[in-house]
């Protein structure tokens, strides 16, 4: 993904398509990213081959448990996949400077999807073509030719956006084919390219991801036309000839561009072997919490086409769409092609397009959220998407050789009790069970000032049984007037008490309800030195179970 200067319909589209068009126009000034204008030669290449720095004074926002890279700009992870017991995460990169361009493909590698390894820029864009987002396909049995059967490829499809001397005009984005025989070290670009475009070119037709179809043994491609709100399905047998299948369009949020596709079937937890299929797409604007955002859609596919079930309408409230997650920063995420473990792993840039290139943070800029894992659950008339923190990345957080874990349980009414130094690490897991049945108000300030003024707060209220992430005291926010203060979601009780997940890092936060079923990720530029917690309550009573898993340096 990332965005085209050009956002023109075609004349045919229905009248109401170009008060869209106004919009997204309008919008255009503010979210399209635009290149700096410092030099690039001031912006040596980023080290390659060890991790990032560990977070420190001079660099306080640096995340120490997700993924950036040692300095330069990052944005939407590409190309997500396991292999050879390695995760590689391919993202969009800027190798020159700390903004948006100069697109290419950056390169890091994990082995517990939290400690990363920034590798070389893995495919460097030109000024003839940049390398928008994609996926990479295990090619196992060299159904490309690109390899041979006893060192098949790995296969990434990708967006080429075309500048003067490309292969199309100027503006245009295609779909193009490299390929790696050394496990994603190095890649040749296809000389077919690019195997996929439209006619006439379109300048929104970008972000391929491929989904393996085995009832039709073929890979099926999803992308989109991203200011017609429209995903595109094609399928192939070889990842060089694409024929198309289908359109997907016409419901969920339309206020934005439709971004980063991805279809998946996924089993339905405890549904004795239902399967359904989920589509997946970013959009920006237009998302829940303002800005960027990303929604899903349950239903079936049949090998040609997607139908969605008990979808939102164009122009229903935003919270009648289903959104994997309710924060400000969670965007253009996909899957880890062949992850182990059964379920989807799933990676996201946490960002915002509203104010991603003005975010303080220097040499550096741009950073993963922690990788998730889905779960497909029945919950009354519709299937929803639940969240986890991966598997992988939980037993590196929780690993007893680099973390130590710390408890306390207390009841607070009507006041704010500080918490010891054991919930003050800049980095910590916290697990917190809180009985609110006594009280309107009840949470945690982390990151909290010595004088109390500052601090990232986190709660809970009874009345309405709404879960909250305020950041509007937490730290420095006057870069941007729409870095927005709050976030909230709808959270019922369960027996009169709220379960969390808390994973607190540098610059981040992401709140995971217990069961799964709500996430709130948010990103945060607090002082160096405030490292208070406290857990309060308002009108009432509550009491607070708290655990904390420090990640040590």
């Amino acid at each position: 993904m990332l965005y085209s200067p050009q956002r023109s319909f075609r004349p045919a589209r229905k009248a109401v398509l170009t008060v869209v068009a106004v919009v997204l126009a309008m919008f255009a000034s503010s979210c399209t990213p635009t290149p700096d204008a410092s030099p690039s030669a001031a912006n040596p290449p980023s080290a390659v081959g060890i991790a990032a720095p560990a977070p420190s004074e001079s660099d306080p926002w640096r995340p120490a448990a997700h993924l950036t890279a040692s300095q330069n700009w990052i944005n939407d992870p590409n190309g997500l996949v396991y292999e050879n017991g390695t995760y590689h995460a391919f993202y969009q990169h800027n190798p020159h400077g700390n903004f948006w361009g100069d697109m290419s493909w950056g390169h890091s590698t994990s082995t517990d999807l939290v400690h990363w390894t920034q590798q070389p820029v893995a495919m460097e864009g030109s000024a003839s073509e940049e390398i928008f987002s994609g996926a990479i396909v295990p090619d196992t049995n060299n159904a490309s030719g690109l390899g041979t059967a006893e060192n098949p490829p790995l296969v990434a499809l990708y967006t080429s956006s075309y500048g003067d001397g490309g292969a199309l005009p100027k503006g245009s984005q295609a779909q193009s084919v490299a390929y790696s025989l050394d496990h994603g070290t190095s890649w040749t670009k296809y000389k077919g390219n690019p195997v996929l475009s439209l006619k006439p070119a379109s300048n929104n037709f970008r972000d391929p991801k491929i989904t393996w179809y085995e009832p039709g043994k073929y890979w099926v491609m999803t992308t989109v036309v991203a200011d017609a709100q429209v995903v595109k399905l094609f399928k192939s047998t070889d990842l060089l000839h694409w024929n198309f299948l289908s359109d997907f369009s016409g419901v969920g949020a339309q206020g934005g561009l439709w971004e980063v596709p991805e279809l998946l079937q996924m089993d339905v937890d405890g549904g004795n072997g239902l399967k359904k299929w989920v589509l997946i797409v970013s959009i920006n604007p237009g998302g829940i919490a303002g800005g960027s955002g990303m929604q899903y859609f349950v239903g079936d596919f049949d090998g040609t086409r997607f139908t969605a079930e008990n979808a939102a309408k164009p122009g229903d409230p935003l919270t009648d769409s289903q959104w994997l997650d309710h924060g400000a920063d969670f965007y253009a995420a996909n899957t880890i092609t062949a992850a182990p473990g059964g379920k989807p792993v799933l990676l996201g840039w946490m960002g915002n397009w509203d104010y991603a290139q003005s975010v303080p943070s220097t040499p550096w800029r741009g950073s993963m959220a922690i990788p998730r894992q889905l779960t497909l659950v029945a919950t009354g008339s519709r299937f929803e998407l639940h969240s986890a923190i991966a598997q992988a990345a939980t037993d590196a957080l929780t690993d007893a050789k680099t973390s130590e874990v710390h408890g306390e349980n207390l009841t607070v009414a009507d006041s704010a009790e500080s918490l010891d130094s054991d919930f003050g690490s800049r980095t910590q897991l916290i697990d917190a069970e809180m009985d609110v049945a006594g009280s309107a108000d009840a949470g945690l300030v982390l990151r909290g000032s010595t004088d109390g003024k500052a601090g990232l707060r986190i709660s809970y209220n009874r009345a309405t049984q709404t879960l909250k992430v305020d950041r509007s005291a937490a730290g420095t926010s006057n870069f941007s007037t729409k870095f927005s203060p709050y976030h909230q979601a709808s959270v019922p009780m369960k027996d009169g008490k709220v379960h969390l997940r808390i994973l607190l890092d540098s610059s981040s936060v992401e709140v995971f309800t217990q069961d799964g079923s709500t996430v709130i990720s948010d990103i945060f530029f607090p002082q160096w030195g405030n490292t208070r917690a406290a857990a309060f309550s308002t009108g009432g009573t509550a009491s607070f179970r708290l655990s904390s898993t420090r990640m040590q340096p």
